[in-house]
């Protein structure tokens, strides 16, 4: 398919076929020779937006080849290990509290929590400032140190300390993980980034069959008598999972070979590098790339005179201004170098009404949620109890054999996502609007459960609509930022949803090990009456109101490359 002229007087760079070899990697769509912004009133820097429209083409014409799908499974390292420690330290609460006597386990949720925020921003703006290659390699080598090294704590603060410092590297998996991915795939097969939640069904899963024998066979029966000696069981689940971070980070760095994004080298001015990678990554493929870097310089001088790609259109497009270029001279970069920490990404995500408002409405999508599901999880188990449920048999069989059923539903719903967010009557918005809401719904009839068996199958439900809610929130947030604010973009909402998810995670015991995995103890929960079903009823509530959030965002990614 032969490009079409950008306007009539403004000729796109011609691109031997920007279809690439999409009809033999399997599922493709359709994709319009347009992006997110384009036609909108929240255009961006114009000479960034005029050069990553050629970037666009020539990864189109590249294809979905052997170096994005390799990236798809070492990407999806960090979904699978942002759900295996938020569900490792659950898992260790019990075995941990019997062995350091007094010590309260809900201080390992706040330890983890405060982690995942500050490992968030950290990453996710670091990201944008040193580039994407540092941090995509670094998080999982974080990880791994700290948790062998949290095998071996001597007493309960060293441990948290420590749990603390792990999900510093945890907390960046997802904002960069997310980055890196859609930066390298053609727009074609931007879908498979909402498929890659599938790694985080795959996590939850694997930390459970882990856990299984090391918890039941190598810990204590109860706090009294208990020592090191005897309770080594958490101890070897974290050797065991800090020993699978290092081969995941030795898989990334020295079997698979990660090129710093183009689109990141273009926004810091290194065109000529950002060509460079395109022809490696097409080489990788067994294919060649039409790119030059005429094309790109090109494209830079259509911007800075004033042509049809640095227009802004007004919302009744009667009227036309030009955005000031952004200086991508060696000079300039310099002196964005020397002052890099600064608010200027932030400012960027914010820049005209329109990206303003899908930004804070993802904001508030990812807060809303983040305060729903450990609002839910602290106080369902008690409610239930309160009501004359009965759970039946709490063996450690049951226990497990439960979460590893919850665990495989999540797969499923992973690939109906990435199935639905493609469709031309839902696209991201309707998916993600009708999953939440209906993660909702079935917050509000778990409360009916009065049976173990009965709070199992509207958890199954709530958690295939979740997995598929998650996957869309994950894909559709980097596709909405611009790449040269990306990682912030991420940081920012991420550190939203952890934000509010310390607010309800401190004090509540254990009375399950579902809710010990969903990081329950809400703060709330020291001052509110646990028998009231209204702590569900606003969780539901809130999951509705973020459904309804979805379907404002003023843009639709779906059949749009990502600028």
């Amino acid at each position: 398919m032969p490009s079409r002229p950008a306007s009539a007087d403004s000729k796109a760079p011609s691109f031997k076929d920007p279809t690439g070899d999409v009809e033999k990697t399997g599922f493709a769509v359709h994709v319009e020779e347009h992006d997110v912004y384009e036609g909108e009133d929240a255009a961006i820097d114009p000479v960034y937006y005029a050069k990553a429209k050629v970037l666009n083409l020539a990864f189109q014409e590249i294809g979905m080849g052997h170096y994005q799908w390799y990236l798809f499974f070492v990407a999806g390292f960090g979904w699978f290990a942002d759900n295996l420690w938020l569900c490792l330290t659950g898992l260790i609460i019990n075995p941990v509290t019997m062995e350091f006597a007094g010590f309260k386990g809900p201080f390992l949720i706040l330890a983890q929590s405060i982690g995942l925020l500050f490992g968030a921003i950290f990453w996710g703006v670091g990201c944008d400032i040193w580039g994407r290659r540092i941090s995509f390699n670094m998080t999982l080598l974080i990880t791994s140190i700290f948790a062998l090294a949290a095998g071996g704590a001597p007493t309960a603060i060293a441990l948290c300390s420590l749990i603390a410092t792990w999900n510093l590297g945890v907390g960046g998996n997802l904002p960069v993980d997310s980055a890196v991915f859609l930066e390298f795939v053609p727009a074609s097969h931007q879908w498979l980034l909402t498929v890659l939640s599938i790694w985080w069904a795959i996590g939850q899963l694997v930390a459970s069959l882990v856990a299984w024998p090391y918890i039941a066979n190598f810990t204590c029966s109860s706090t009294e008598g208990c020592t090191k000696a005897a309770n080594m069981g958490w101890r070897y689940y974290l050797w065991t999972m800090g020993g699978l971070m290092m081969f995941l980070f030795f898989l990334r760095v020295f079997v698979f070979h990660l090129y710093e994004s183009p689109k990141y080298l273009m926004g810091k001015g290194e065109d000529e590098k950002a060509v460079e990678v395109i022809h490696e990554v097409a080489r990788y493929n067994g294919k060649t790339s039409s790119l030059t870097l005429d094309m790109l310089k090109n494209a830079e001088r259509t911007a800075r005179s004033g042509g049809a790609l640095t227009a802004v259109k007004s919302e009744d497009k009667a009227e036309q201004s030009v955005m000031p270029a952004m200086d991508t001279s060696m000079k300039a970069r310099a002196m964005r170098k020397v002052s890099m920490v600064n608010t200027e990404h932030v400012k960027s995500l914010f820049a005209t009404r329109k990206l303003a408002y899908s930004t804070s409405l993802l904001i508030v999508t990812w807060a809303l949620i983040g305060l729903a599901f450990p609002l839910y999880n602290g106080f369902v188990t008690v409610f239930l109890a309160s009501r004359g449920a009965d759970f039946g048999d709490g063996s450690l069989y049951i226990t497990y054999r439960n979460q590893v059923i919850l665990s495989i539903m999540g797969i499923p719903g992973a690939l109906l996502a990435g199935y639905l967010v493609e469709h031309p009557w839902l696209g991201r918005k309707g998916t993600l609007a009708i999953s939440t809401a209906l993660t909702g719904v079935f917050l509000f009839a778990s409360t009916t459960a009065r049976t173990s068996d009965a709070l199992l199958g509207w958890n199954c439900g709530y958690t295939f609509t979740s997995n598929v809610m998650y996957g869309v929130l994950y894909a559709v947030s980097p596709e909405l930022f611009p790449t040269k604010d990306r990682g912030t973009g991420n940081a920012i909402v991420s550190a939203a949803n952890r934000i509010f998810g310390i607010m309800v995670r401190l004090a509540l015991p254990s009375f399950s090990l579902l809710a010990d995995l969903w990081m329950q103890a809400p703060i709330i929960a020291l001052y509110a009456d646990l028998s009231t079903p209204v702590p569900i009823y606003v969780s539901g509530t809130l999951f509705i109101v973020a459904g309804f959030i979805a379907l404002l965002l003023p843009f639709e990614p779906r059949g749009k490359a990502a600028i």
